[in-house]
């Protein structure tokens, strides 16, 4: 069984619209820090999150900043193939 994702965690998010947005302000409150990926310095999340690492999101060096900065990932796009 995965182990629980518990407050103080740091969550990583591949995008940083509207939905990253709102899930960092949901999740902050909770005691969660916020990491998004995004190549657009000024995206929506960025005036949220705790920390945002602007690249490409097939830019490997960016993906792996993101990894090593977090405990969990998840996507912010809503139309992954």
């Amino acid at each position: 069984m995965p182990e629980p994702i518990l407050p103080g965690a740091t969550i990583g998010i591949l995008g940083g619209g509207q939905l990253a947005r709102m899930l960092a302000l949901a999740a902050q409150p909770m005691g969660y820090h916020v990491v998004v990926l995004d190549p657009d310095p000024q995206c929506p999340a960025a005036a949220v999150c705790d920390r945002v690492i602007v690249s490409a999101f097939d830019d490997n060096d960016g993906l792996a900043q993101l990894a090593d900065a977090v405990d969990v990932v998840t996507l912010e796009f809503e139309n992954v193939p």
